[in-house]
């Protein structure tokens, strides 16, 4: 159906509560895309169509009538599920079956969601990639640990999916897949559940079809969001390029910063802020924290299985272990210093905007590019959201990310929908 094709969980449920479509209608037409697709794109680690169909037919009052009614939804593979396994592309999981969902997946059922299967993941969300690959060039990678979450939504095989960041895992994927994804405020949302990597950081978000999509599902997994209703009057933002901004690709560079221009036409107003240079250690800082934080979560597969480790997470975990735990806490302390001070940068404006990635899709499915232009901002828990920018055929996604200040993750929805109405009709 070319409406399934092109409409948002937003519009799919509506069609499903006043019965103009069926869950079942719904499901039938996704496992017809993942049919057609999933071969070349390899999306999922686990997928069970009679499992799908079997949970459109069933749902029922209050679920049919749900804020997600029959909409279909991919999980991350680090995420529990009582129906799929959770092997968190490892093999000391490949037989692991969870007794219960998460708490997020939870929710997502009694919104009447219908999930789809589970997606592929790096290991351990961490560094050695999966086989899932780039809708947009196959030979490209999709990205980190959230890769089969955004292909699979970027090939239409679901119409959002369930995803998580520690430094890039949610929002670089979304910027080289052309998608439209929100990372909370560090915190809101429950990791029940959830594989832990760096508890400092890890943070579960999700992939939509649009920004209304991005808070339609922000009312199911945080409970009590508190919600703007401001006008549609002009914002202010600031324009942040971070201390790597010579590492960004200068066709990216000129995408972003003609959208800036085209924010500035339509009446906003973005302000260049500078940082000081003391935040030049963000970087190194949130890697280290990463790699310590990494090394306690995994400690018991690598005292038990260290042989069915990847050369990859082996060495995180090496390098932990030449961390003191005074240089931690030295981390810990500069970055603590520096959050009130990027605050006081945030407080003129409605959000700020910067590069989501520096380049596009790199050639190749080992290396996924580096995350400094998302992990800046992941060392001070703020809310991030991926926005993509318009391209010409034949040109490959670019991401214009929008930052909110802590737990300003409404008015962070709301600033986003205003920019995406200007540089969507581009």
């Amino acid at each position: 159906m070319i409406f399934l094709d092109q409409a948002d969980a937003h519009s799919i449920a509506e069609q499903v509560r006043t019965a103009r479509l069926s869950p079942g209608v719904v499901a039938e037409h996704f496992l017809t895309q993942i049919d057609a697709r999933e071969a070349a794109i390899q999306a999922f680690a686990a997928h069970d169509p009679q499992c799908v169909r079997k949970q459109a037919q069933g749902l029922s009052s209050p679920r049919l009538n749900g804020v997600l009614a029959g909409v279909p939804v991919g999980i991350k593979d680090i995420i529990d599920t009582w129906d799929h396994p959770t092997a968190f592309y490892s093999p000391i999981y490949a037989n692991n079956w969870p007794s219960r969902d998460a708490h997020v997946v939870a929710l997502l059922r009694q919104a009447g969601a219908v999930i789809m299967g589970k997606t592929h993941t790096t290991e351990f969300a961490y560094m050695k990639t999966g086989p899932t690959r780039n809708p947009h060039d196959l030979r490209r990678t999709p990205g980190s640990s959230s890769a089969g979450s955004a292909a699979g939504m970027a090939a239409g095989l679901f119409a959002l999916a369930l995803g998580t960041q520690t430094a890039g895992s949610l929002l670089k994927p979304a910027s080289y897949c052309g998608l439209y994804a929100f990372k909370p405020s560090h915190g809101l949302v429950s990791l029940e559940g959830v594989k832990p990597l760096a508890p400092s950081f890890d943070t579960l978000g999700w992939y939509g079809r649009s920004v209304r999509d991005l808070a339609l599902l922000a009312r199911v997994l945080v409970p009590g969001l508190v919600q703007t209703n401001r006008d549609s009057g002009a914002r202010s933002f600031g324009f942040c390029r971070t201390s790597r901004w010579d590492q960004i690709d200068p066709p990216v560079a000129q995408a972003l910063l003609a959208a800036i221009e085209h924010l500035k036409t339509a009446g906003h107003n973005v302000t260049e802020v500078v940082l000081e240079d003391e935040f030049a250690s963000v970087f190194d800082d949130h890697q280290l924290i990463n790699d310590c934080e990494g090394a306690r979560s995994l400690s018991k597969e690598w005292q038990s299985n260290p042989e069915q480790m990847s050369p990859q997470v082996l060495a995180m975990i090496e390098r932990a272990r030449a961390t003191t735990w005074d240089q931690e806490t030295a981390a810990r302390s500069r970055l603590a210093a520096l959050a009130p001070i990027l605050k006081a940068h945030f407080e003129p404006f409605d959000a700020m905007l910067g590069a989501t990635c520096g380049m596009v899709a790199p050639l190749g499915l080992e290396s996924t590019g580096p995350s400094d232009f998302c992990k800046f901002w992941m060392a001070f828990g703020l809310p991030q959201i991926n926005l993509p920018l318009p391209r010409q055929p034949g040109e490959l996604p670019v991401g214009l990310q929008l930052i909110g200040g802590y737990r300003q993750d409404s008015a962070l929805l709301e600033a986003a929908q205003q920019v995406d109405m200007v540089i969507s009709g581009l």
